[in-house]
């Protein structure tokens, strides 16, 4: 299926999302962010519309935004009716709180009309005591359930352009609930895991579950919900893939996480490389920083270029192979000759 023209799932690319963390109150705000996320990479962001005095501000986003987006609506159809009237090629929905059955058609009808996509999905911190206990306590089946009892009302009506998630703070939940569905509907899964934290712990814990879905073929779309700005999340996303080698943005770094015998120190020769190499012009590029010259070319034998500490300096080296070497106060001149040289090469 495609949103806005963005093809999820169908054996497409796996998409990275992020979600709004400006209030539609500020349109500007919104708006400096959809750019900023567009340039860090991601694809799709919702956007939360929890209000219809908000629908003009909503409205006035999707037509200046160059980012896809996706309205997340709670509770109100007349929200959902509005976000898709004013263009928006996705909505976020529960069907289970569209205020009944005939309001959810006309949310369905307009979606239909529109070809606008829809996606459902189930929380754990939303699981009700009665799918619990259908469940037997197994939580990740409930959120199965819970999916599917918003599934069920959408084929009814024949609708079928759908996207499903489900998400839990809960890794192994998470995991259990994403291989069942992926085994029993054909709709693109959009995954992650919920609340996962900020700092270095947010990012380990939403890396090592999405890693164990992606690992087994299970997701389509992702996002990685940390507590720091979307460009935050996007990165991460992209690291998950380029890790777990499904895509490539931009360059790779590989450096060594240094010891006793290292010539230079490391991070900050990775700092003064970041700012010579082009993002963009670098892209599929693996380079390297290793702190001394016995083992850091062996070691990062695998990269486009390296760069590895020595008694004088250092040395510059490719695929492994020496290249030449230098003094530090001409690093970034040397480096820059060899990394154009590299990316002509390319062309």
């Amino acid at each position: 299926m495609t949103i806005n023209g963005l093809k999820i799932g169908g054996g497409a690319p796996v998409r990275v999302e992020s979600m709004l963390k400006s209030r539609l109150t500020d349109l500007a705000a919104c708006v400096g962010e959809t750019e900023r996320l567009r340039d860090a990479g991601c694809e799709l962001a919702r956007v939360a519309l929890p209000d219809s005095a908000l629908a003009p501000a909503f409205a006035s986003l999707v037509r200046e935004s160059r980012l896809t987006l996706m309205a997340d609506i709670h509770f109100d159809h007349r929200l959902a009716l509005a976000a898709i009237e004013a263009g928006c090629p996705s909505v976020r929905i529960n069907p289970g709180n569209m205020s009944g059955a005939a309001r959810l058609a006309d949310v369905v009808a307009a979606a239909k009309e529109r070809g606008v996509v829809i996606r459902i999905g189930a929380n754990g911190g939303s699981l009700g005591n009665s799918q619990l206990e259908r469940c037997g306590g197994d939580r990740g089946a409930a959120l199965v359930l819970a999916v599917e009892e918003q599934l069920r009302p959408l084929l009814d009506m024949d609708f079928t352009r759908i996207i499903i998630s489900a998400k839990s703070s809960s890794i192994a939940e998470t995991v259990r609930a994403n291989a069942i569905l992926a085994g029993r509907y054909p709709f693109p899964l959009h995954i992650g895991v919920t609340e996962a934290g900020n700092g270095n712990s947010g990012v380990v814990k939403g890396a090592a579950g999405i890693s164990m879905m992606l690992a087994q073929g299970i997701g389509d779309t992702l996002r990685v919900s940390l507590t720091a700005p979307g460009e935050e999340e996007v990165e991460t996303g992209y690291n998950i893939l380029k890790a777990l080698g499904l895509r490539s943005r931009g360059w790779e770094l590989v450096s060594c996480p240094t010891c006793g015998r290292r010539r230079v120190e490391v991070a900050e020769l990775v700092e003064r490389l970041k700012k010579i190499l082009p993002p963009s012009a670098a892209s599929g590029l693996t380079v390297a920083v290793m702190g001394c010259e016995v083992n850091g070319p062996k070691e990062a034998a695998g990269a486009d270029l390296g760069v590895a500490g020595c008694p004088d300096g250092f040395i510059v080296f490719k695929k492994g192979a020496f290249l030449c070497r230098g003094s530090m106060d001409v690093f970034e001149e040397i480096v820059r000759r060899e990394i154009n040289s590299i990316l002509n090469h390319k062309k």
